[in-house]
């Protein structure tokens, strides 16, 4: 089977993500075919999802909501995997498609993955351009650049990047990846190994994020975008419904003051939507949860108590700014936030 993000998941043997299928990029130069354009490309995501999160997140810091509009998918899937029926008439009011599905089919047909979010489609032809969620992330930060607004972040500093890509390999391995590993485990020792490495490496990440407020350097950076989605969900569905339950994330006062710092930064914690979370993971996974039955925890109040970061220094946005409110129409709903 798969899990909600498209990926291989739960069967007989070790869990395995599927590598992305299509993985053309989308570049300044357009030497894949693909140029920079305002306004020629789709972002379809799932709030639910964490790694389409991480280009909800980037896309708003970075200031390319008009540049690159976004359709936000139905959290619960059908066995055609995403589908609009979020907008009326159950059709992307764009692409005029009624699942995402359908804009793989137009690039190829019978193509061997699962259908995945975050995808990038081409509005002219209606066809998916790359659902590669490792590297969109990375192109949004340094090619998409003529369209960043003013006072856009560096998320991605040249200067920095050896350590990034370190710091988000180990991310990605034992933390982003992990949890999934552990939630789809088939054998005790498979659970085991995969739920001890996510507690290992969130126990390094705390020690390294004890003495500075951010993973890399003093300013936000792609790797604070990646843990981020992780620890965002991690006590609502993580915790409990992936049994990563050696402590919660609010137990652990460091990595909980880290994520509450990020969560009540713009451009992170108003992407998020607890709702679409809790309701995609516990609805969609039937064969760890099958009765669908969704948890009226945690309590999310504590997401915007104070947090104290702010002693350690560092400079969120470097030498740029916040950005401004969230545009009509992409804001959570309130059964998706704290309070």
């Amino acid at each position: 089977m798969e899990d909600g993000d498209g990926n291989r998941g739960y069967g007989h043997k070790t869990f395995s993500r599927s590598r992305s299928y299509f993985t053309d990029r989308i570049t300044a130069d357009g030497r894949d075919g693909w140029p920079v354009r305002a306004g020629r490309y789709r972002l379809v995501v799932s709030r639910a999802c964490p790694w389409a999160s991480r280009a909800v997140i980037s896309r708003r810091l970075l200031g390319l909501e008009d540049a690159l509009p976004m359709a936000v998918a139905d959290p619960i899937q059908d066995d055609r995997s995403w589908r609009f029926t979020l907008d009326p008439g159950g059709r992307d009011p764009v692409l005029g498609i009624r699942f995402l599905s359908e804009a793989y089919d137009r690039r190829e047909t019978g193509y061997p993955g699962g259908v995945s979010v975050p995808a990038v489609v081409d509005v002219p032809s209606g066809r998916l351009v790359t659902n590669d969620y490792q590297r969109l992330t990375l192109d949004l930060a340094t090619e998409w650049t003529a369209l960043h607004r003013s006072g856009a972040p560096d998320l991605y500093p040249a200067g920095r990047r050896e350590e990034i890509d370190q710091v988000m390999a180990e991310v990605y391995t034992d933390v982003n990846n992990g949890v999934y590993r552990a939630g789809f485990a088939t054998h005790q020792k498979e659970y085991e190994e995969a739920c001890a490495g996510v507690f290992r490496r969130l126990e390094l990440l705390a020690e390294r994020l004890a003495e500075q407020r951010y993973l890399v350097g003093d300013t936000l950076t792609e790797a604070d975008i990646r843990l981020f989605t992780t620890l965002v969900r991690f006590d609502a569905v993580y915790h409990g419904h992936f049994k990563c339950n050696l402590w919660k994330l609010a137990e652990n006062p460091v990595l909980w003051a880290y994520a509450r710092d990020l969560f009540q930064t713009p451009g992170f914690g108003d992407t998020v939507d607890f709702d679409h979370i809790k309701r995609h993971y516990y609805q969609v996974h039937t064969g760890i949860n099958p009765t669908g039955i969704v948890p009226l925890g945690p309590d999310l109040a504590g997401w915007l108590s104070p947090h104290h970061r702010e002693k350690l220094g560092g400079r969120p946005f470097g030498d740029g700014t916040p950005p401004g409110p969230v545009p009509p129409g992409e804001q959570v709903a309130p059964a998706g936030r704290p309070g």
